[in-house]
């Protein structure tokens, strides 16, 4: 199918956290507030010039991050479902215009209604949830890993690393941090994914602009990363910005230096290019030199962070991860990627 050009925009904004609140009330107050200004700022790219086909938001931009606050309090207070009361509201937004919405936020599932998922979503034109991807590479909540078994019997390998077949292409979407993890952007390229959305809210530096360069470059895929304006969630003094889009060759098609609010990292997505660069034969084409067996053993061999290791019982404070924590440790200490200590 050919795909024709269309526009994406970062929608780079301020966010303000709920996890101050003692209420479900007040929380919902906050995260109503962040809805409204991602809802105005939508609707200001769909009017604007350059009107975008699909529009990305930051790592949970409408809750804000739950730092210290224990997981039950944040459950009640501050977390929804997929769909739910946070993405209706987008889907009203993603009528309106006939765009595509991804965005980020803290979720709910009842099948582990004593646990929650940092989830990224991608909301089509027509309102429905079609991407829906929740975090695995954290300690700070609960992740797939910590309940592979259960998790795998429940969603399966295509709810685990979901990537969606649209008219804009294959898309596939993971927040924040874990751009740094090549093996995750690697699997949704591996699946078909040819854009890569990534809903941040991280300081900006160069180690990240580094890791949003090098998952686009090497997997010959479109990077779409929006950040949190202002200062970040998890901290009081680091700011963000750097919201940006990168192409399947590593280059800036569009980058964002501030970290005030802004519509101005956007940029057009040529699909067919792409494509046309996948198939290349000549030493451009990444993909086709690489010789994945030869490394297969090592990551079939490999463990660090056990599986399964919250399938018994939910955790409460991030205190409680410590022994699954001290378990990676030693199986990294086994694998000689750390050193042992000498006395």
């Amino acid at each position: 199918m050919s795909v024709k050009p269309w526009r994406a925009t970062c929608i780079q904004m301020d966010s303000k956290i709920a996890s101050n609140t003692k209420t479900r009330e007040e929380a919902w107050q906050i995260i109503e507030e962040n809805l409204g200004e991602a809802i105005r700022l939508i609707e200001a790219a769909c009017t604007g010039a350059e009107p975008p086909k699909l529009v990305v938001l930051p790592e949970f931009v409408f809750q804000g991050p739950p730092r210290a606050t224990p997981v039950s309090e944040w459950i009640e207070r501050a977390c929804t479902t997929i769909p739910g009361p946070i993405t209706e509201r987008l889907a009203e937004v993603a009528r309106k215009y006939d765009i595509y919405i991804a965005g980020n936020h803290f979720e709910v599932d009842p099948r582990w209604p004593d646990r929650y998922f940092n989830s990224s979503f991608l909301l089509d034109p027509k309102g429905e949830i079609i991407l829906r991807y929740r975090r695995i590479n954290t300690a700070s909540w609960t992740s797939p890993h910590d309940i592979l078994s259960q998790y795998r019997e429940a969603y399966g390998e295509d709810g685990i690393f979901p990537v969606v077949d649209t008219e804009l292409g294959r898309l596939a979407i993971f927040p924040c941090g874990e751009v740094a993890v090549p093996e995750l952007s690697r699997v949704f390229m591996m699946r078909g994914a040819e854009v890569l959305l990534h809903p941040s809210n991280e300081p900006a530096n160069a180690r990240a602009d580094a890791a949003k360069i090098c998952r686009a470059a090497e997997n010959m895929c479109y990077l779409i990363s929006t950040n949190v304006s202002g200062q970040i969630g998890f901290s009081d003094a680091e700011r963000g910005g750097h919201s940006q889009i990168v192409d399947f060759n590593g280059n800036y098609v569009a980058f964002e230096k501030s970290d005030a609010e802004s519509l101005s990292a956007t940029a057009v997505i040529d699909i067919a290019a792409l494509q046309a660069a996948r198939r290349d034969t000549n030493m451009g084409n990444a993909l086709l030199r690489t010789r994945w067996e030869m490394y297969r053993d090592y990551f079939a061999n490999a463990q660090a962070y056990p599986a399964d290791a919250l399938d018994k019982k939910a955790f409460e404070t991030y205190s409680e991860l410590s022994s699954v924590q001290e378990k990676a440790l030693s199986n990294l200490t086994a694998a000689r990627i750390i050193r042992e200590i000498e006395a």
